[in-house]
């Protein structure tokens, strides 16, 4: 009698976790939740990430407190998110140039952008611009194709960190115009562009959400956007394609995940959110104040497109013969 009531009581037990786990999911979230942008202040990643948290945080009825870590091209800020647990109240910025470019770049990456993730949405679609200061000597794209041409490696740009999406942009840039230009590491984009205004470097390779604004303000000079067309607030900025940089001219994804094997109820929960999210005018409004597009998708048109992006970035990283970071 006595081994049968143990037995009851364990059995009472196992049945009760999986019920206090459903109810836990039920009341999700009933805490504040963090979101990892593994780039520096100003960037285009943490542009995008603040806008996501605030709507995002509306729909969910739930704060979402803004946590930048950069580092190594976004390995570092993704790499701690990837360690977290699994609970929902972790999320994190999954963009191109941590999802993407740095897993190619890097010859022992310091996570896997699939497995180690659980991708929620995309969020926006962002062009890229070639930037240099109001006050540069440049005006358009072909006067710095001839300055580098001129001058091998006297000319530089700054980008986020070796390895990112801005990095490789530039090296992207220096092989299909068969020129030299000196890359300069940079913490961040927002570091970089601090110095390209101040005249510190030459040029920047950007995307639109952090220097949108600087270019308004004239303090910065666009030369080249990676748009299908040009963009409707810059009219007289030529697409990379128009200026013969065909292999330039695509569009940048920033979406939002979590650690790995997120519950499909937290998941469902945070995809609905996402969806209201993205429907919000005023969300719609400042994404598109910067040059973006907003793009909803689904975790599995999402994970696709994570996938997609992983295989042709390997590809043009061969391509071009970037040699593997360590």
């Amino acid at each position: 009698m006595k081994k049968l009531s143990i037995a009851l009581a364990l059995t009472a037990l196992t049945a009760a976790v999986p019920m206090a786990h459903a109810a836990g999911n039920a009341n999700y979230p009933d805490k504040p939740i963090r979101l990892i942008v593994p780039y520096a202040v100003g960037g285009a990643t943490d542009v995008i990430g603040r806008v996501t948290a605030r709507y995002l945080g509306e729909a969910l009825g739930q704060s979402i407190v803004v946590e930048n870590k950069p580092g190594a091209g976004g390995s570092t800020g993704s790499q701690f998110a990837s360690k977290q647990p699994a609970d929902g109240y972790t999320l994190v910025m999954m963009v191109e140039s941590s999802h993407a470019v740095n897993p190619n770049v890097y010859a022992k990456p310091a996570y896997d952008a699939v497995k180690d993730f659980t991708p929620i949405t995309n969020v926006a679609n962002v062009p890229g611009v070639m930037v240099v200061s109001s006050n540069s000597k440049y005006k358009t794209a072909q006067d710095v194709i001839d300055a580098a041409r001129k001058d091998p490696a006297k000319l530089n740009y700054g980008s986020s960190g070796n390895g990112g999406l801005s990095h490789l942009s530039g090296a992207l840039f220096g092989n299909s115009t068969k020129t030299e230009i000196t890359h300069v590491p940079y913490k961040g984009l927002g570091p970089a562009l601090n110095d390209l205004m101040a005249g510190q470097i030459d040029v920047v390779f950007d995307n639109m959400p952090s220097s949108g604004g600087l270019i308004a303000g004239n303090q910065l000079r666009a030369l080249a956007v990676s748009s299908p067309t040009r963009l409707a607030n810059l009219p007289n900025v030529p697409t990379y394609a128009e200026v013969g940089l065909k292999s330039m001219n695509d569009m940048s994804w920033y979406g939002i995940g979590a650690p790995a094997n997120l519950d499909p109820a937290v998941l469902a929960k945070l995809s609905a959110a996402m969806k209201k999210a993205t429907q919000n005018p005023e969300l719609i409004k400042t994404i598109e104040q910067q040059g973006a597009i907003v793009d909803f998708q689904t975790p599995a048109q999402f994970k696709d497109t994570v996938e997609r992006s992983n295989k042709a970035w390997a590809k043009l990283i061969k391509d071009i013969g970037f040699e593997k970071l360590n």
